[in-house]
């Protein structure tokens, strides 16, 4: 390697270490394992030897370790006392000795293998540290700034220098993008591949509408407000059950803010999607009317009904309302019952109150037989 060769290759791995973040003597001991793999590998291994770098000039030498012993068995390894006192004055039997080998070819093709050597373990180490930063924000909502979206509806995101995408079946209808627009995403599972960093980046997660009640509303990132459940359909409607055990505190106020301004600013992240705010309590039947909310329910009744996959009878909420109000209740294709049915974990049966008598002493007879 020649000196000017050796001037530049520290250089760039002293540029490296600025730019990267990689270790500079991590770098040369890499470099110096390698060398030391390709010389044995062309030398064979009898040699005994040593590969260094000098971190001052970047000279590569090779070295035998040779024990100094009185009297010589085995060449490869020993020299004598007599031999080793003409190379260093101040030696004594077991002492080792590093002799240097002339290796001229191979120490001149030494600066091209370090060269590969040394882009591999950018390569290596670029990749460890993406995967170590997307690691420190694993299971958190992040902001990002819209690159592009492709052909297929996967869109690419810049955060904080991170490239990443977020495929298309993790965006909800609504979410159409332009170059430059800055939006928030739920970032789970990351895990780290073979040839680049696996994570899970998704807009239509429910962990990305907690984590953004979290950071709008005090009273939930603090703990005052609990959020037991969530039901969503991303871009569409989402119904958010809640909790505190301060009776005194308006829980569905505090989460809707002045004018509507905390949960307002959600809808507008979400670009429309529709949120309610259900009160949630551990009575089933006035949690199963909360939720079907802004439908007004008459009553509600807790039944058996058909046997389930795990041959246990489900729980059935058989709801009444005025039939105005039946539309309300079910919603837009059955968009309302179906959500609250979700928030609630129990399947729902609607009817209107104007139901007859002989109809809904049959229907009683019906489930009767059933159970």
């Amino acid at each position: 390697m020649k000196s000017r060769d050796q001037r530049i290759f520290l250089e760039a791995l002293d540029e490296l270490e600025k730019e990267k973040g990689i270790v500079k003597e991590e770098l040369l001991e890499a470099v110096e394992v390698a060398l030391m793999a390709a010389y044995k590998k062309n030398y064979g291994e009898k040699d005994n030897a040593e590969v260094t770098i000098n971190r001052q000039t970047g000279e590569v030498k090779v070295f035998s370790k040779r024990l100094v012993v009185e009297k010589v068995e085995n060449p490869d390894e020993e020299i004598s006392f007599e031999d080793a006192l003409g190379v260093r004055k101040r030696i004594k039997i077991g002492d080792t000795l590093n002799l240097e080998i002339s290796a001229e070819s191979f120490k001149r093709n030494a600066i091209q293998n370090a060269k590969q050597i040394v882009v591999q373990k950018v390569r290596e180490c670029e990749k460890k540290n993406i995967y170590n930063k997307f690691k420190q924000i694993e299971k958190t909502i992040v902001s990002a700034v819209v690159r592009k979206t492709d052909e297929k509806g996967n869109l690419y995101i810049d955060i904080n220098g991170l490239e990443a995408i977020i495929p298309e079946k993790e965006l909800s209808e609504v979410d159409k993008f332009v170059q430059g627009d800055r939006i928030k995403l739920y970032i789970g599972t990351v895990e780290e591949a073979t040839k680049y960093t696996k994570c899970y980046l998704s807009r239509k997660a429910d962990e990305l509408m907690r984590g953004l009640l979290e950071l709008e509303i005090p009273e939930i990132e603090e703990g005052t407000i609990e959020i037991k459940q969530i039901a969503r359909e991303a871009g569409s409607r989402t119904k958010v059950a809640v909790y505190s055990e301060d009776k005194n505190l308006d829980v569905k106020g505090a989460c809707i803010g002045k004018n509507g301004m905390r949960i307002q600013s959600i809808i507008d992240e979400l670009r429309g999607e529709k949120i309610d705010i259900v009160l949630w309590d551990e009575d089933m039947k006035v949690f199963v009317k909360n939720a079907l909310n802004p439908a007004e329910v008459l009553s509600v009744d807790i039944v058996e009904g058909e046997e389930g996959e795990d041959k246990e009878k489900e729980k059935v909420a058989r709801v009444v309302v005025a039939e105005d109000q039946l539309s309300l209740a079910i919603g837009k294709k059955g968009q309302n019952s179906r959500l609250a049915a979700k928030l609630c974990g129990i399947k729902i049966d609607i009817h209107t109150a104007n139901v007859n008598k002989e109809e809904s002493e049959k229907e009683a007879e019906e489930l009767e037989e059933k159970e």
